[in-house]
């Protein structure tokens, strides 16, 4: 049987008997074919369940204990398909690197279909590493552990962090070995979305001239993600204009907690605004603004500070896909689409900078604020100071904490003084500047010589423990606790995590 992609695909499964764990309710399967590929997840050898999100199974309106049990276990696997889902591979192209493909797609992922939670929130269900799909380029279509308790881990503590993201609802193994570099241990995800739409989805119809198409897709988020957009007489220009405002508050959010995205291809742009796809991500230790953990981006396209940039460089793609929706004159469609651009730089400073005034707890608002915050910058570089102990070490009355974090000290001497200059202007006391500083700035990320450590001992010996311990951990990033203090400290120097990988 083939879709209209032209590609082959299985025949599907029968549904699980008994009791369904997901009260599904799908729009994206109900879009034309040519949207993506019809197919059920690849049955695995031997699943086991190694972590189930217990709080966010129940967020989504799920029974945690129906999960538990080997029929749910079925469904997570991919060994069984559950009563109303309807499994597909979704179609989207994607410029990688700067470099344009075509026809990207998910080569290992298949949505199982949508549900609304308990605050009336349309969420995918999503199985990542579930086998081959038409659209794998020869890939196996498998998730080794490691990727998959890593975007377990990264994603779970990006939403305690408070950050937009796609969330982890459980980790399966899979009983079978998948093969990279060496053979290892293989396993499957299920991964929650507000949706997976891309800006590469719209790539894909642009790609083809498939204006029909363009026209449904953008209907599609407009009704799911941006109803307002309905209400403007230029429905498709709100639409472009709501996805720069979300994406750039997002990546104002990965800048504040020193998070590095690591492949911010157009394909793995959530028009929804949520962080997605935790390949080769990190958190800076020492702060350094060219800072690159991804083994594949050798150029740096995609270090810490070119984020802003490459944001609105991918938010540019999408506006070029949506040109023939904004007017049928193409100078007027141009002219529209570059002045909503424009926008981007104001919404991402202000977001930037409302958000360091919280980490150096100030309330008002002064025209100097941005140089004094780019200053304490200027002094961790300089002083090579960690970007989250240092951040979370500052205190209105006292330098104890805080200057020994510095190499320099002399750096932060400087510093310091004209923030409490600039403290001494505001309303609010030490003790209430102190509270909301710790609300902003967390004890705790996923550090990665942390996370590697936890891979490794599931990975090497089977042992689960380090994981969870990081994941309660993560969960309460803002609240200091005694019995977990190491967890804040940054690796020592044999600790240190230079490169990190995508788990194709």
């Amino acid at each position: 049987m083939a879709n209209e992609t032209g590609l082959a695909v299985s025949s599907r499964l029968a549904p699980a008997d008994g009791k369904s764990a997901f009260p599904f309710d799908n729009r994206y399967a109900r879009l034309p074919e040519r949207f993506y590929a019809r197919l059920e997840p690849t049955p695995v050898a031997a699943p086991r369940l190694l972590r189930l999100n217990e709080a966010l199974a129940c967020e989504l309106g799920l029974d945690p204990a129906h999960l538990a049990t080997p029929e749910g276990i079925a469904v997570l696997a991919g060994n069984r398909v559950a009563p109303g889902s309807e499994p597909i591979a979704l179609a989207y192209a994607g410029h990688q690197f700067g470099n344009f493909v075509p026809q990207l797609g998910d080569g290992r992922a298949i949505l199982l279909g949508e549900v609304i939670d308990r605050a009336g929130r349309r969420r995918d269900i999503q199985l990542k590493g579930s086998g081959p799909t038409p659209f794998s380029r020869r890939g196996d279509g498998r998730a080794a552990v490691g990727p998959v308790l890593r975007e377990y881990i990264v994603s779970e503590a990006m939403a305690a962090l408070g950050i937009p993201t796609t969330r982890s609802l459980a980790a399966v193994a899979t009983g079978e070995p998948v093969f990279r570099e060496t053979a290892l241990p293989g396993a499957v995800l299920t991964r929650v979305a507000s949706s997976h739409v891309r800006v590469g989805t719209f790539q894909f119809f642009a790609a083809r001239g498939d204006g029909e198409a363009l026209r449904l897709l953008a209907d599609h988020v407009i009704d799911r993600h941006y109803p307002e957009a309905r209400e403007r007489p230029d429905p498709y220009r709100a639409l472009f204009e709501a996805v720069i405002a979300r994406q750039a508050a997002l990546v104002a959010r990965w800048m504040l907690v020193g998070f590095i995205h690591g492949v911010m291809n157009t394909d793995n742009c959530s028009v929804a605004g949520e962080t997605i796809d935790y390949g080769p991500c990190a958190f800076m230790d020492t702060y350094d603004p060219r800072t690159v953990f991804s083994s594949i981006d050798q150029g740096g396209r995609y270090a810490y500070a070119n984020q802003p940039r490459i944001c609105h460089w991918n938010l540019a793609r999408l506006g070029e896909t949506l040109l023939p929706l904004l007017s049928d004159d193409d100078d007027k469609a141009l002219a529209m689409a570059n002045d909503s651009l424009a926008s981007f730089q104001s919404l991402y400073g202000g977001a930037l900078i409302a958000g360091m005034r919280r980490k150096l707890g100030l309330f008002t608002e002064e025209d100097e604020d941005a140089g004094l915050a780019q200053g304490f910058l200027d002094a961790l570089a300089k002083g090579q100071a960690d970007f989250t102990l240092a951040f979370r070490a500052l205190d209105p009355d006292s330098d104890e904490a805080a200057r020994p974090l510095f190499g320099d000290a002399a750096s932060y001497d400087a510093w310091v003084v004209r923030w409490r200059e600039r403290l001494a202007r505001e309303p609010e006391q030490a003790a209430g500047r102190r509270a909301a500083m710790h609300a902003a700035n967390p004890a705790y990320i996923p550090r990665n010589h942390r996370v590697e450590a936890a891979l490794a001992a599931a990975i090497e010996r089977d042992d689960y423990a380090p994981f969870e311990e990081l994941v309660e951990v993560l969960s309460r990033p803002y609240e200091a606790r005694e019995a977990f203090a190491a967890y804040a400290d940054p690796p020592r120097p044999e600790e240190r995590v230079s490169q990190t990988f995508c788990g194709t």
